[in-house]
């Protein structure tokens, strides 16, 4: 009896020493391979830390100290330029600016895109010429965009005048007026994202089954209704990124402004958030990197707090297929 007691024991050991082994042999699997994902991950993250880690921490650095003539970091003011910016009448005549031209922005050009798109669905002649021409927009750079529109807009030559003049109505002054200057601009950013819109939106009208919109159409769903009960809801998670993402490149919009409106143009009512970070910078010889670093700071948050907005409200209504 002692001996078969003793054999079942040592049948006992093995497996749990086997199981001990294997045990660790997947963990030293498992640390080479968090090792080598690690390694992987190690050139984006020093990119990473290189271009937005460390110009965000430099940021708020800036914010809390003052500057000398030459841009550089002087004393500690702790948070005096958020006290002096929210005290400035005129930031909140920026902040205004900032949101008008974005809601003239984002609403047209998403919603533009998609009446195009539903367009070019139609089984219209020669409507491959125009799926490429709305496309064209993607492939010219802003600052070239901005001078051509500035030829166009030119009150004398322009050709937006000259179409006017066409029909017997006055020339505008769209880049010289206040009541136009930020509509003629947000009009060149809108040209400028419609053709990524455009391409956006159409790959996700490709990607709907062709057997659903079938059905729809046998059930009696078409033209309109079509559109309206089936291709635009299926293009929900399509819309909604564009959104989120036309709404962050609004708030960010530089180029147009500086080449159609510098100065914010006539009366600064083209003056938005990033070109007032601009110019208290860098423009006309400024080196108020504090003040600029505080605007910067508050564009930060705004943009935080609208796509948690639109992430929290807008997400919901996306259908995810």
């Amino acid at each position: 009896m002692a001996a078969l007691e003793g054999a079942l024991e040592s049948a006992e050991e093995v497996p749990d020493a086997a199981v001990g082994r294997g045990g660790r042999r997947r963990s030293a699997s498992l640390s080479r391979e968090h090792g080598l994902a690690w390694l992987f991950l190690l050139p984006s993250l020093a990119v990473f830390a290189v271009f937005i880690l460390y110009p965000l921490v430099e940021s708020f650095v800036l914010s809390t100290h003052g500057s000398d003539i030459f841009g550089n970091s002087s004393r500690y003011v702790g948070f005096k330029h958020f006290q002096d910016l929210f005290a400035d009448p005129d930031f909140y005549t920026v902040l205004s600016t900032t949101a008008m031209f974005t809601l003239l922005t984002v609403v047209p050009g998403v919603l533009g895109a998609l009446v195009l798109v539903l367009l070019m669905e139609s089984r219209i002649r020669g409507i491959r010429i125009f799926r490429s021409a709305f496309a064209l927009p993607f492939a010219f750079s802003a600052a070239s965009a901005s001078v051509i529109f500035a030829v166009i807009y030119n009150p004398a030559i322009g050709i937006a005048n000259g179409m006017l003049g066409h029909f017997g109505a006055k020339p505008v002054g769209w880049l010289t007026d206040p009541a136009w200057v930020l509509f003629s601009v947000a009009a060149v950013q809108v040209w400028l994202t419609l053709g990524y819109n455009v391409l956006v939106l159409s790959a996700g009208v490709a990607a709907i089954p062709a057997d659903i919109l079938e059905a729809a159409r046998l059930d009696g769903a078409t033209g309109w209704r079509l559109h309206r009960s089936v291709v635009v809801p299926l293009l929900s998670p399509q819309l909604f990124f564009l959104t989120v993402v036309s709404t962050v490149n609004s708030l960010q919009a530089f180029t147009a402004i500086r080449v159609l409106a510098p100065e914010g143009g006539p009366g600064a009512k083209a003056m938005t958030l990033v070109y007032v970070i601009y110019n208290r910078g860098f423009e006309n010889g400024n080196s108020d990197l504090g003040t600029a670093s505080a605007y910067a700071i508050v564009l930060l948050v705004i943009v935080l707090i609208l796509t948690a907005i639109q992430f929290g409200v807008l997400e919901r209504k996306v259908f995810y297929r």
